[in-house]
């Protein structure tokens, strides 16, 4: 065996040796450290002090993202597909050709109808020299009044072709233009649903287009919520996917109430420039009043319960102790609770690990304001 085959055999054995020798080492580490909580009988924690916040009056809401401006661009005449010239996800400027139907014979079509135009229009004008000539014998009594009645006649009926014509050629052009399916506005094409070769019926979808930069969530709100809510009043929420509350603004309160009579709709706004936010979203979130009370609180990062209801472990002289609360909607980044007592020092680090009556070991006061939002 020479040198190069023993290197090869050698090396990968010793990056082997040496991962297993690693991981015995994080394993031994470990259950050295579970043997020591162990025999301590305690589990090491770190706390949040429950504090006062300010929060506004605030009404609960949840609702999807949609696009303000969109549009469902549907065949408006029956014929094959002879282009298309987007694909979806593509940005598009108002005005811009998606797809074009028949487009050859749509545009053959308007060309006979324009040749067909000029044609009457050169008529009519022959026609009105005819008259105008007929007219000035007749004043001079060098043709009889039928035959100037004739020319005039003539004339008549060479404008009426020409107006024909006309109305032939606008009808072309609007065939033509149905034809083709345009951007209603600027936007982001959402789906295309045909492809090229593929007969469409008037009335079949084509294309969707939308504008993701501002959007707008339709949200039914209890009855009670009527005196509360105002147009223009800010609203925040979240979204899945986004590590940051969002906010939006009420620009439209219903006149009345829905027929049952228990809900209230609104129409929120959300700015969304950089295109961050999609339509389609489900979101939570609270449209926010006027005016601030104090309330308990702490940082919505450590409750992880979304509905009213929850459960924390406090610790109370060196132990865990259960406790139900009730939570508020989240502002700036927290929560108010309502079930413990001032001053109660919640379990964070390690809440996982313990129990009721579970013995701790506190080795820190986790940070009460949030990453970002707090007050």
């Amino acid at each position: 065996m020479n040198r190069k085959t023993i290197l090869f055999v050698a090396v990968p054995a010793l990056v082997i040796a040496g991962a297993a020798t690693f991981h015995r080492g994080k394993r031994n580490t470990e259950l050295d450290h579970q043997s020591s909580v162990k025999a301590e009988g305690t589990v090491p924690v770190t706390l949040v002090a429950l504090q006062e916040r300010s929060f506004r009056p605030a009404v609960a809401f949840t609702g999807t993202l949609l696009a303000v401006n969109r549009a469902e661009l549907k065949a408006e005449v029956a014929g094959r597909v002879t282009r298309v010239a987007v694909q979806e996800g593509d940005s598009v400027a108002a005005g811009a050709l998606l797809g074009a139907q028949d487009e050859d014979d749509y545009t053959l079509g308007v060309q006979a109808a324009e040749a067909q135009l000029a044609q009457a229009q050169a008529q009519a004008l022959q026609a009105q020299r005819d008259n105008d000539r007929s007219v000035a014998l007749l004043e001079k009594r060098s043709i009889t009044r039928q035959s100037a009645q004739q020319a005039e006649t003539g004339y008549n009926a060479s404008r009426a072709a020409a107006a024909a014509a006309q109305s032939n050629l606008g009808l072309a052009r609007l065939r033509l233009k149905k034809a083709r399916l345009v951007a209603p506005f600027a936007g982001q094409v959402a789906r295309r649903a045909v492809q090229p070769g593929e007969m469409l019926s008037p009335g079949q979808t084509a294309f969707e287009v939308v504008d993701n930069r501002k959007l707008e969530i339709r949200a039914d709100l209890p009855a009670e919520a009527m005196a509360q809510v105002k147009v223009g009043q800010k609203a925040t929420f979240r979204a899945m996917g986004l590590d940051r509350p969002v906010e939006g603004r009420v620009a439209q309160v219903s006149p009345s109430l829905a027929q049952d009579g228990r809900t209230l709709r609104v129409r929120l706004e959300v700015a969304n420039p950089d295109g961050a936010l999609k339509g389609g979203l489900f979101v939570e979130g609270v449209i926010l009043g006027e005016g601030e009370t104090k309330r308990p609180a702490l940082p919505a990062t450590l409750l992880k319960a979304q509905d009213r209801d929850a459960e924390l472990f406090v610790a109370d002289q060196g132990t865990a102790r259960r406790a139900k609360v009730t939570l508020g909607v989240e502002q700036d980044g927290y929560r108010p609770v309502t079930g413990l007592p001032a001053g109660a020092q919640v379990i964070d680090g390690g809440k996982d690990l313990v129990g009721e009556g579970t013995r701790l070991r506190v080795i820190g006061n986790a940070a009460n304001a949030p990453a970002a939002g707090g007050k």
